[in-house]
């Protein structure tokens, strides 16, 4: 059987066994004005810290194993969330003890993802709705090095944008603008490769700068979506957050 063509059973049982890093250790710098003593992801959304609907989508969707790349208050991320068997979910953390940017956070959680063959990475500041079994069924069958999930949105100059071609194949990222105009960006949740850990440097480094760049060669792919999207790394956005908060609890509660 060829692995990459997956019967939905079969991947479904496969989902409970990738893991899922989250990135929860940045400063949150943006938002200090409004949350001054709290990490961000743990920003109450609602009646729900942020990350918790994180945690919800991928427990709805059968993904079990979560690792939580943790720096900045730390330890407030810990007592919320335990060892996730509130969730029934399986917590680990992996602490920075200095900043190491997207990249260096997922390098030093390399340990704990040493037998999966490919494993989630999500930023903890947003929210993308979408089915993770489609997405890696969809990396799988391109065999690329990291997929990306992307989203058109009416301005896309906060962000910078991903160009791809006809076969959703990533051929480069435009930075970020002054011009507010419709793109495809990031939408801040991919599926990598395990190999994509040998590309990584110790110490400090950046998915978007240093990291999907260097992987163009190897195969990056971009799948996109069409339901709710939104991160919270400004106070514009964060009140935003709350006027969507019963639909995020909705899409993070489904099933897909």
């Amino acid at each position: 059987m060829n692995p990459f063509k997956m019967t939905p059973a079969r991947l479904d049982a496969d989902l409970q066994d990738i893991p899922a890093v989250l990135l929860v250790g940045g400063m949150g710098t943006r938002l200090r004005s409004v949350l001054p003593s709290t990490p961000k992801p743990l920003a109450r959304v609602g009646n729900l810290p942020f990350l918790q609907l994180l945690v919800l989508q991928l427990r709805s969707q059968g993904i079990r194993r979560i690792v939580m790349c943790t720096g900045h208050l730390a330890e407030q991320i810990e007592k919320e969330f335990g060892d996730g068997h509130k969730w029934d979910v399986g917590i680990d953390y992996s602490k920075e003890l200095k900043p190491l940017g997207t990249a260096g956070a997922v390098k030093l959680a390399e340990r704990y993802l040493q037998n999966a063959s490919d494993f989630l990475v999500m930023n903890g500041d947003s929210f993308l709705e979408l089915d993770f079994r489609e997405f890696i069924r969809f990396h799988r069958e391109r065999g690329g090095l990291i997929s990306m999930a992307v989203r058109r949105v009416h301005d896309a100059a906060r962000y910078g944008s991903v160009q791809l071609d006809a076969n959703r194949r990533v051929l480069g990222f435009r930075e970020k603008t002054s011009d507010s105009v419709p793109g495809m960006v990031n939408g801040g949740v991919y599926v990598f490769n395990h190999s994509i850990l040998k590309q990584i440097p110790e110490g400090p480094a950046s998915l978007e700068r240093d990291i999907f760049p260097q992987a163009l060669e190897r195969g990056v792919y971009a799948l996109d979506q069409q339901g709710m999207f939104i991160d919270i790394g400004t106070p514009e956005d964060y009140a935003r957050a709350q006027t969507l908060a019963e639909n995020l609890y909705q899409a993070a509660s489904s099933k897909s």
